[in-house]
């Protein structure tokens, strides 16, 4: 029952003035049949809780009684008369007014267009003839679902909500637990988690006016805390906004910025009525300038007439006789590696090689990968990296979408290599001939503006794309990298990754461009964790860029603290848990470790955090991204390309000097992906949309949240499986987890979570379950847990999603073992 009679509340959700005696027994009497029919049509096919997103995860396990706070924030008279004034003109009532407000801010936090939040509502008399002898006033809470359309009309908008309000009334005495039982909320999840109070009536001077004798005629507001957030909107000369929230989910800061944005919205509004939602300010200006300006503020100005080859030929210069590189027992001195690439580069320049030309290199790990490299760009081409452990498929697929003029390889590789129309050749069968080149450093013509390579990702069709990237981007990266690793000359540097991808750039030219060894470690090498741990303490390997998932799988080795470098450790590619940082922090105090994201459309890298020795991270989440290297730009935007507040997850936009040129011969996908910079004056600006979500922390750093794309619905949730795969990782005996959406079967979509237990035996489904349901709903937990001995990866070193086994379906119902993957 959604009223009461007593002090006592009796039902969740209800906020009411008290009197010590109310007759229900005419609500009793009501004909339910018409509202459940009224009810279940206003709220079908809402299925989740609108969520509040800015709030923080809170330990249910270990949680006390709620304590709460209040933040207020007066409207100025002006706008305050404004806004009745509008209301008086349009026929709306502030109800109206709040309730639009509210909803508008929820669906801009929340990026959805369809939400719902609760209200009280005071219950007309009419529908309650026996009592209205007592009291003029009873207030019910019930759901208000607000369905925002950004390219309507505000305006009209509003008045559309009014007509819907007013469609309540006839059915506003139905207790909230009954629309609840009606609607498609599964049972024990809240129909909604903030509740709007609007208070434009002086309860208690208009109950006293009641001829009728009550027992106690002062009367109380009672604020249900069930609710994390209660706003409450209170017309007086001027608007009073207040924020009633639970102090243990919501920081005061996010609270007042919320208020903040809930007033922007309301000048908003009387400012220019006629506008489209989407186009209806939110942010503080101190807030825009903050997220727009003073977070971007990487304004660095390097030398820009150099090429990152050039760069390395003034290190020869520097330092001709010291170590450049080692493969193994073979290594090379700055002048030796000079002069090798230089006699590549001039027998490439016979072969037609020249600025915007686009060569080949598919070589093994060693030391003719680098100098084939080096050699390309001193000619003034651009390499494109193949690695030979590529399917074959893949490699004809990237000939031939390049198609290369020349392509350098080796001898025992000619088999695995497709038919190409250019020139093939074998940096170990050719030499003889190559060696007769000169090995004087050559002008080429090559400019900052030309391409320094082609780098092909994976496609969402299955197709890689090229990446083209030009001399002045990496430069550039090279630059602002180099300045936030702030690490002395002359150490040794590891390279574990492949060059197909450019992860090892972050090492490789760092190096070569400041007088460092660079160690070019073989495959098998960099995945057998005791030769790792070996190389690393022999070779007194000070800084080192790994995938996380490459490095937790060579801490298998008998002493993990060895496979750590001791100055610099880069941690890229994936997402990094807290605790398993924390513990290599405590493996190597000494160590610097720095998180470092970027897509290769970017150059690499583009923000980087630092762990301190001070920090401290909530229980399971991930490492943050940091903050932009110089002359980089992030925006957090919506999908209107507005930007979202602190704390309000965003589709990450980079803009500045790295971007990439575009997709080599994808004009449509370059188009799509690359678009025009609204934040800025400059002609021709671009920002790249990553498609990764991330959020604002409160002190300017980026938390990453997951892919947009892998938000997917199942059967109408929409579900961010990043979420789920954070809560399963603070389980103690999980050491690593991955979730996907699985449809092995047309039109069957399920969650499957992939698990690598940190024990023996392993867990069990039953314990999963249990863990996960006192942390999410139920329809966020898995279908099946398929146990691994350890995740896939790619030969670059990231998780690897599409080699993960699908779950034999046939022993989902075998609770206390793991279902057996179909294949491994």
């Amino acid at each position: 029952m959604g009223f009461t009679r007593t002090a006592e509340i009796v039902e969740e959700g209800l906020i009411i003035m008290i009197v010590r005696e109310l007759a229900i027994e005419s609500l009793q009497q009501q004909d339910l049949s018409q509202a459940e029919v009224f009810w279940k049509q206003a709220l079908k096919g809402f299925n989740a809780p609108t969520p509040l997103v800015v709030n923080r995860a809170v330990d249910g396990e270990h949680r006390q009684e709620s304590s709460y706070g209040e933040e207020e924030r007066w409207l100025s008279e002006a706008v305050t008369l404004q806004l009745k004034s509008l209301a008086q003109e349009h026929e709306l009532t502030l109800n109206t007014l709040i309730y639009g407000v509210w909803g508008l801010l929820l669906s801009r936090y929340s990026g959805e267009e369809d939400v719902v939040f609760g209200v009280t509502r005071a219950c007309q008399r009419s529908h309650l003839e026996k009592a209205q002898s007592k009291v003029e006033l009873f207030i019910n809470t019930l759901p208000v679902r607000v369905q925002v359309s950004p390219e309507m009309s505000l305006l009209l908008w509003l008045k559309q909500l009014q007509a819907q309000e007013i469609s309540w009334q006839d059915y506003e005495y139905t207790p909230l637990s009954k629309v609840q039982e009606w609607s498609d909320i599964p049972d024990g999840t809240s129909l909604f988690e903030s509740l709007v109070v609007i208070e434009n009536y002086q309860p208690t001077s208009e109950l006293h006016q009641q001829e009728s004798s009550w027992e106690n005629q002062e009367f109380q507001r009672l604020e249900q805390t069930s609710f994390s957030v209660i706003v409450s909107g209170i017309a007086e000369t001027q608007l009073l906004l207040k924020i009633k929230y639970d102090s243990d989910r919501f920081e005061q800061a996010t609270i007042t910025r919320m208020l903040g944005h809930l007033q922007t919205i309301l000048a908003g509004i009387v400012a220019n009525p006629e506008q489209r939602l989407a186009d209806l300010p939110m942010l503080t200006p101190a807030e825009r300038h903050q997220l727009l300006v003073e977070w971007n503020n990487t304004q660095i100005d390097y030398p820009q007439d150099t090429c990152i080859h050039q760069r390395f030929e003034a290190q020869v210069e520097r330092t001709p006789n010291a170590i450049a590189l080692v493969f193994e027992d073979e290594q090379l001195t700055y002048r030796e590696l000079n002069i090798r690439a230089n006699k590549i580069a001039h027998h490439l320049q016979t072969l037609g090689v020249k600025p915007e030309v686009l060569v080949g290199i598919c070589v093994e790990r060693s030391l003719e990968m680098i100098v084939g490299l080096l050699g390309i760009l001193k000619a003034g081409g651009a390499y494109v990296p193949l690695d030979p452990a590529f399917p074959s498929e893949r490699l004809s697929s990237m000939i031939a979408d390049s198609q290369v003029l020349v392509l350098l390889t080796q001898e025992k590789l000619m088999a695995r290599l497709p038919e190409h129309r250019g020139h093939t050749v074998c940096l170990d069968r050719d030499w003889e001939v190559i060696s007769q080149n000169s090995g004087e450093n050559l002008v080429t013509g090559v400019k900052p503006d030309n391409l320094a390579y082609v780098i092909y990702t994976s496609g969402s069709t299955g197709q890689p794309k090229g990446v083209a990237i030009a001399q002045k981007s990496i430069v550039n990266y090279l630059n602002g990298i180099l300045e936030r690793l702030n690490i002395s000359s002359n150490i040794n540097w590891a390279l574990v990754s492949t060059i197909a991808a450019d992860l090892g750039h972050t090492v490789v030219f760092p190096s070569l461009c400041t007088g460092g060894c660079l160690h070019v470690l073989s495959q098998e090498r960099a995945s057998d964790p005791n030769a790792f741990a070996d190389y690393v303490e022999r070779h007194a390997i000070d800084c080192l860029k790994i995938v996380p998932s490459h490095l937790a799988a060579l801490q298998t080795s008998s002493h993990p603290e060895r496979v750590l470098p001791r100055q610099r450790l880069i941690l890229g590619g994936e997402a990094s848990r807290c605790d398993w940082v924390e513990s290599l922090q405590n493996l190597a105090p000494h160590c610097t470790i720095l998180n470092h994201y970027g897509p290769t459309e970017a150059t690499v890298g583009v923000l980087t955090y630092q762990i301190e020795k001070t920090s401290k991270f909530p229980s399971g989440s991930t490492l943050p991204l940091g903050r932009p290297l110089a002359n980089t730009q992030i925006y957090l935007l919506d999908a209107h390309l507005q930007p979202v507040p602190i704390g309000v997850p965003g589709e990450l936009h980079i803009g500045g000097a790295g971007l990439a040129r575009g997709y080599l011969n994808r004009s449509d996908l370059t188009k799509d992906k690359f678009i025009s910079n609204p934040f800025s004056d400059e002609p021709g600006e671009r920002l790249y949309k990553t498609g990764d979500l991330a959020r604002y922390l409160p002190d300017g750093n980026i938390e990453f949240l997951g892919r947009i794309d892998n938000q997917v619905k199942i059967r109408g949730f929409r579900i961010e499986v990043g979420e789920i795969e954070a809560v399963l990782a603070q389980h103690p005996s999980v050491q690593e987890t991955v979730v996907i959406a699985r449809e092995d079967v047309p039109g069957d979509k399920r969650l499957v979570a992939y698990v690598v237990s940190a024990q023996e035996p392993a867990l069990t489904i039953s314990e999963l379950r249990s863990f996960l349901k006192e942390k999410l709903p139920d329809y966020r937990v898995p279908s099946a847990f398929v146990t691994l001995d350890a995740l896939p990866l790619t030969p670059n070193g990231k998780l690897n999603r599409r080699a993960l086994p699908a779950p034999d379906w046939t022993k989902r119902d075998r609770e206390e073992t793991f279902v057996a993957p179909r294949t491994l």
